[in-house]
Formats: structure tokens, sequence, C-alpha cells
């Protein structure tokens, strides 16, 4: 299939009802709102009662009333998370049972909060393969199961949510995914961890209570978040000929203002080209950038033909961005 690639058909997002304001977190752990909005910028976060599948499920169910696409047809549903609901099933099975995708093929994936482009660069080149026609890629997290809620230095950043893309092949050249980059670091994967069940069975007695919070070197990550970011935006603007006033907008993963903020400032431009809404949101890990890609969808903000990159990174470490024409 010469030329196929995918493009971005539609969007939806879920977001729980449950919001934890900064106020509420100061009636949890020494800190404050002026503490925290200052140093993230965020402002609010949300609370799930549901599972991580179930925040998908919502997503997906948000992207189908705008799509006329019959779950039958569906080919491939990737899933990214950090916080799925089982070792297994899949969350991504669990979607596709509930939707009734009998003919799909699912998974999971898990880079952390470069998970959705990571899932959606996987998708992309699967149906380049021409075995696949399109694809349902998921960003879904229950972070709050992750948290140590008497840490302040991470519980302040986190929240739940979910969103999903609907792709399709196409050989307009005019419209969909251009170009992807990604890298990982392996090696200085220890800067940010949320912990596993560790190796304990009838040869190995390990009695080390281990919890899966996530922990992190602040400002290590703060470093290679900021390098990250113009990193894998210069690259695809250098292999694409393309100077920064071609693009329309950036849709970063939502970690932090101060991050954007500095990244905004090594690249030469306003802030104001990053979509923001973490203040609302806080960190979604892997639900950032689909939440956001919505809310820039609805907004309507983006003509059809503007240029668009999506921008990730996250645990591993891992990194990378995708060059969309809208």
């Amino acid at each position: 299939m010469f030329n196929v690639h995918s493009r971005i058909v539609d969007t939806g997002m879920y977001v729980p009802d449950k919001i934890l304001t900064n106020d509420d977190l100061e009636k949890m752990v020494d800190t404050s709102d002026e503490w925290i909005y200052s140093r993230t910028g965020i402002k609010e976060r949300r609370i799930s009662s549901f599972a991580t599948s179930v925040l998908g499920l919502k997503a997906v169910n948000d992207l189908l009333t705008k799509i006329d696409k019959n779950p039958l047809d569906i080919d491939l549903i990737v899933f990214c998370t950090i916080s799925p609901d089982n070792n297994t099933p899949s969350c991504s099975c669990l979607v596709q049972k509930h939707i009734g995708a009998k003919n799909a093929t699912a998974f999971d994936i898990n880079a952390a909060c470069t998970g959705f482009i990571y899932g959606l660069v996987l998708a992309d080149s699967l149906i380049k393969t021409g075995k696949y026609k399109n694809a349902i890629v998921i960003g879904s997290e229950v972070l709050s199961k992750l948290i140590n809620w008497k840490d302040r230095n991470t519980c302040v950043l986190f929240g739940d949510g979910a969103g999903a893309v609907f792709i399709e092949a196409t050989s307009d050249i005019n419209t969909g995914i251009i170009d992807t980059y990604t890298r990982s670091i392996g090696e200085k994967s220890d800067s940010l961890i949320s912990r596993s069940i560790p190796v304990s069975n009838f040869m190995v007695e390990n009695t080390e209570e281990i919890y899966p919070y996530i922990e992190m070197d602040g400002r290590e990550v703060f470093k290679f978040a900021v390098s990250s970011i113009v990193e894998s935006i210069e690259k695809l603007l250098k292999d694409n000929k393309l100077s920064i006033n071609d693009i329309k907008c950036i849709v970063p993963h939502q970690a932090n203002i101060r991050i954007i903020e500095a990244a905004a400032q090594k690249l030469k431009i306003s802030v104001e080209k990053f979509f923001t809404n973490l203040h609302k949101y806080g960190n979604t890990s892997a639900a950032s950038i689909p939440i956001a890609l919505d809310e820039v969808n609805r907004s309507g903000n983006c003509k059809k033909g503007d240029l668009v990159i999506l921008v990730g990174f996250g645990g591993g470490l891992t990194y990378g961005s995708i060059l969309v024409r809208w």
C-alpha cells in the first residue's frame, strides 16, 4: 500500500466527576494553593472511583458517538497505561469486550507519560503495513492508586482521566501523521519509578514491603523533560524542512507549566503556542495528550491543513513526538 499512512479521524475523552483542589490538599499535607500553583501551574485534578479500563471505555464511548464506525469493523485497539486493572486480562481486551469489537487485535503498552505517543506511533506503523485499516488508541490512568498521599512532592502533581483517538488509513498526503520520532534512555530509569511485586517464591524469600508509589528525582526529571521537548520538536522540524513558525499548535504532555515555559524559552517561542490544560487535570500520564488533543479538537482552533506537533516525555526514561497535518 504505497504512501499509505494514518489520519486522526476524531477524538474522545473522559474525566471523573470528583475534583480534588489545591485547597483540599492543604488539609491533607503540608502545602498550600500558592505553593502548588507557583511551582506546577496546577489548580485541581480529578480522582476516579472507577478502574483504568472503565475510564478508557468511557473515553472510547465518547469517541464512538462522533464517528460512523461499526465496532465489528475496528481492526486494532492499543491501550496505553501504567496503572492497569490487572496483570491480565489487559485493559485493551476489556474495552474490546464491552464495545463488541470482536474482530480487533487488542493489547496494552507501558511507556509511562510517553505512552500515548508510543501507542500512536505503533498503531500508525501497523496501519502502514497494510494489515490493519484503522485503530483506536487509548491513554487512560488511575494514578491516584499509585500516589503516596502523604508525600507533598508527588501527590500534588497527578490526576486521573482518559482520552482516545480513532485513526484510519489514508493515501491523502495533505492530511494525517507526517512524521514521528521516539527515543528511550534506560540508563536513567531510576529517575522515575513505580515499583511492582518483587520476586518471591519457593526459591526466593522476600519479606520487603513494596508499595507502587510513584517516586521521582524532580530536578533530574525537569532537566530531562525540557531537553526532550526541545530535541523532539527540533528533530521533526529539521527532518521535514519546517520552521517553528509553520506549526500552528504544540500539544505537550501536561506535566508542569514550568517545564513547558522553559522549553518555550529554549525554542524562542511564546508559551501560547503550547496548548495547556494541566491547571484543570494535573499530570494524567498517558492520558494527558489524548485529553488535550480532544480539547484542541473541540475548540476549533486548529483548521484543516494546520500543522500540529504532539510531544511526550516520561518514565523509562522515554520521549517522542508526532507531526500531524490537521
